[in-house]
């Protein structure tokens, strides 16, 4: 039964330890640092999911599980937070890169005033890589300026997409270094069969074997799934045919189940509902939902043994014992509809192209693509079954919303199912308690605050003669060895969604998209107030009976806003 993965992975499998190259205890960490993309909360199998993640299984059996850590509800945002240690808007980066705006938290690059986490430890002797998705420049798309790149943000080596999404066969701002490549003209990658989540393990396996200097090493790896378009190799699909057949209500009753009886959630947590979502059965299109569930699980699974070549890369170079791993998640679920138009709607060709086999030095230059690079159409819409290279869409509202069991909302709100990540920390030589959770309420700034922590690095005041702005978050370390309280803020906005969370109060506001004027303090009657010791699922809204805490966390709420930049919006 799913409830004892944790125990019998630890004790029929465990996790074998090569001698390490480096001392235990005497040198500072290499550290990893893997995010996925666009995955629900309780997706993978370690955190009450149907999907197969042995691998990430393995890392939480033998690590520690954060079950109240939280993302900003969207990619750019959530990137620009972790890799500085701020909040998200006084990196620059409020809304997303390719819509640059004024004021300041809302210019779509990183600015002067934040350092990365590749860039303080860079200060302490760490050599750093970056591989996967970056996504914190709109500049890819104005030629030759790769002045937002992450070679240009304290990275060593880097090979990704610049990009936010792109065709898994064949990516859309592939990336080595400062040089868009394709597939097929990488002088220093070039499979049989190119799959971007292969790639993606596959160069992070090279870093870390082709690391010779005495010096520890970053790893930001940021895997693009499980991201739209739905594509995967159909070995990874075939192991879930049928797998879904039950559809999505039934499967979230089954993992609320399975979560309560784990202790991953409390049993008086409701499982939350949403009326907007289909009931499977009035679903009029059940093959393709069941086959796009299908392929989204296959993509999990592939970058799952895509997280255990990586394991099994420090294990052969003897660098697993002092390396501190952490996995989390960029968003909740996601319910955006790409793609699933009914019928079958062909890509529109751009004028004066034709379809053609793309030459080797091509690049792709579109995020969605009209042709494959063998020439082939690319087709969208619900009598389309994804997964190939000529597919392109999302799974859905109603996946998502089993994705995101027992929390409400998704991708773009911060209600729980909108800004909930698992987090898994793995660190042999320095987390001694393991296959435990941790409930202490943790954000995106604190990876930064505990990286430094752990690598004895300083973060700096200034950068260029430029003022640099203040760590914002807590070092996590303190609790690798138990549960910790904490009741400090913390904060959240995204296109006019907000929350404020303080010990286990949660104040919470879903943008109508009629706000007259955003600068405006919010009414207090609009917020929701919730119990997150009794009510993590926020089934029952407490702001009529609470008015005085209401208050007390709007108006520290509409405080924080004006100090991190959300104020003034655009």
């Amino acid at each position: 039964m799913r409830k004892l993965w944790c125990f019998l992975s630890a004790l029929v499998t465990g996790m074998p330890m090569l001698l390490h190259s480096q001392s235990a205890g005497n040198k500072t960490p290499n550290i990893i640092l893997i995010m996925s993309d666009d995955m629900g909360y309780s997706d993978i199998r370690c955190f009450g999911g149907i999907i197969r993640t042995p691998n990430l299984d393995k890392i939480a059996a033998n690590g520690i599980r954060y079950t109240q850590f939280y993302n900003t509800a969207r990619s750019c945002p959530t990137r620009a937070s972790l890799m500085t240690g701020l909040h998200p808007h006084q990196a620059g980066i409020g809304h997303m890169v390719d819509n640059p705006q004024e004021p300041e938290g809302y210019r779509g690059e990183l600015n002067d005033n934040c350092v990365t986490i590749a860039e303080v430890l860079k200060t302490a002797g760490y050599k750093n890589y970056g591989v996967g998705k970056w996504h914190l420049t709109g500049k890819a798309k104005k030629g030759q300026d790769n002045s937002g790149y992450p070679l240009q943000r304290g990275f060593d080596e880097y090979y990704g997409i610049i990009g936010g999404a792109a065709n898994f066969f064949d990516p859309h701002t592939l990336c080595r270094g400062n040089t868009f490549i394709s597939p097929e003209n990488d002088p220093e990658y070039r499979p049989e069969k190119f799959y971007l989540t292969d790639a993606i393990g596959d160069n992070s396996v090279k870093y870390i074997k082709n690391h010779k200097e005495n010096k520890p090493f970053f790893m930001y790896v940021a895997f693009t799934a499980a991201h739209w378009p739905m594509q995967v190799p159909e070995k990874d699909v075939e192991p879930y045919y049928g797998q879904f057949d039950a559809g999505w209500d039934a499967l979230r009753k089954e993992k609320y189940d399975d979560m309560v009886k784990s202790g991953l959630i409390k049993k008086e947590w409701k499982l939350s509902f949403d009326e907007s979502v289909t009931p499977w059965e009035k679903e009029d299109h059940k093959e393709f939902e069941k086959r796009c569930m299908e392929v989204y699980a296959g993509m999990i699974t592939n970058m799952d043994r895509n997280i255990g070549k990586i394991i099994q890369a420090l294990q052969e170079t003897g660098q697993l014992e002092n390396t501190l791993i952490f996995f989390l998640q960029d968003n909740g679920g996601c319910a955006e509809n790409l793609g699933r138009e009914d019928g079958k709607v062909q890509r529109k060709i751009p004028e004066n192209k034709m379809l053609a086999p793309m030459a080797p030095d091509e690049l792709q230059t579109f995020m969605i693509p009209w042709r494959t690079r063998s020439g082939q159409p690319v087709f969208q819409g619900k009598d389309v079954m994804p997964g190939g290279p000529d597919t392109y869409a999302s799974y859905g509202k109603g996946w998502a919303y089993c994705s995101n069991t027992p929390f409400r909302e998704y991708k773009h709100w911060v209600h729980e199912g909108g800004i909930a990540t698992p987090l898994i920390v793995q660190w042999p030589s320095g987390i001694k308690k393991t296959g435990e959770f941790r409930s202490v309420p943790g954000q995106l700034m604190d990876i930064m605050a505990t990286c430094v922590d752990v690598a004895n690095a300083k973060y700096p005041a200034e950068k260029n003669g430029k003022p640099i702005i203040p760590m914002q978050g807590k070092s996590l370390a303190s609790s690798f060895g138990k549960d910790i309280k904490s009741d400090r803020y913390l904060f959240w906005e995204h296109e006019s969604n907000k929350a404020v969370r303080k010990g286990k109060w949660k104040l919470v506001y879903k943008s109508t998209g009629k706000e007259k004027d955003r600068n405006l303090p919010t009414p207090y009657d609009s917020w929701e107030l919730y119990d997150m010791e009794k009510d993590r699922t926020e089934t029952n809204n407490i702001a009529s009976v609470n008015p005085k805490m209401v208050k007390e966390l709007a108006d520290a709420w509409e405080r924080i806003a004006w100090e991190v930049k959300v104020k003034p919006y655009p």
